[in-house]
């Protein structure tokens, strides 16, 4: 279905009536027990940034809770199957798993990829069913550096620049996490873009602008791993800025 384009106001009024809903395809990196093998040298690469995104799936919850929203998330490690690409991208497994029969990989899309883009998109559906819009947050984070060079933001807001919805949504939302902490580092569609592949840009595919928002939030690592006090604010500053931001655009 072609996406409807509004104007960014067209947008903030047709949306007095919305429901969230938080997924989190990066929650951990566990390894089910008939692929172990697979990964027997590699608890390592596990447990680094490549198998999983550090935090994504504590702030995933912290969202559902705080605005009483629906949740889907896996822990599967995205090293076995990325549940954020879609089927024909290259990077869908690690080369390894990438060599196995092709039988066997498609048992492992329909066993946990298939299921879970699945839950995600009915959840979205029945939000839509119940509300003039759903707001779908995408739950990530990302390493700190990467190949030498240093990511030079504390957060990320993710969302195609061609829909006017999100476009006002992440727009505000970064006014307001900078006004609540000034020396946050707040950047829109870095460092990832976000029109490319993704669970959002999928369901953008299907679904209007009128309808469907889709945001990716990224968090750097660099606070996930501080940990205490300092990674609790954070969490609770993204969900009082988003609070705000949403009472702001859609009261």
């Amino acid at each position: 279905m072609a996406a409807e384009q509004l104007t960014p106001n067209q947008a903030v009024l047709n949306s007095g009536n919305y429901g969230l809903v938080i997924s989190c395809e990066h929650g951990g990196n566990r390894i089910p027990g008939k692929y172990k093998r697979l990964f027997y040298d590699y608890q390592p690469l596990l447990d680094s940034h490549r198998g999983f995104d550090f935090g994504a799936l504590t702030m995933a919850k912290a969202l559902a809770l705080a605005f009483s929203a629906p949740l889907a998330s896996s822990t599967v490690s995205r090293l076995l199957v990325d549940l954020n690409r879609s089927p024909t991208n290259r990077n869908l497994h690690w080369y390894i798993v990438g060599q196995l029969p092709a039988a066997e990989r498609s048992r492992i899309l329909a066993r946990y990829y298939e299921p879970y883009r699945a839950e995600v998109e009915e959840l979205v559906r029945q939000t839509i069913a119940t509300h003039d819009l759903a707001i779908h947050l995408s739950s990530h984070s990302f390493t700190p550096e990467l190949d030498g060079k240093l990511r030079n933001a504390d957060i990320g807001l993710l969302y195609d620049p061609s829909r006017p919805g999100e476009v006002a949504l992440c727009d505000q939302w970064q006014q307001t996490l900078k006004s609540s902490v000034p020396t946050l580092k707040v950047r829109r569609n870095y460092p990832y873009a976000g029109k490319g592949d993704g669970l959002t840009r999928s369901l953008r595919q299907q679904l209007s602008a009128t309808s469907y928002l889709g945001v990716e939030l990224e968090i750097n690592q660099k606070h996930v791993l501080m940990g205490g006090q300092h990674w609790v604010y954070l969490r609770q500053t993204i969900i009082g800025s988003l609070r705000q931001t949403l009472a702001g655009l859609y009261s």
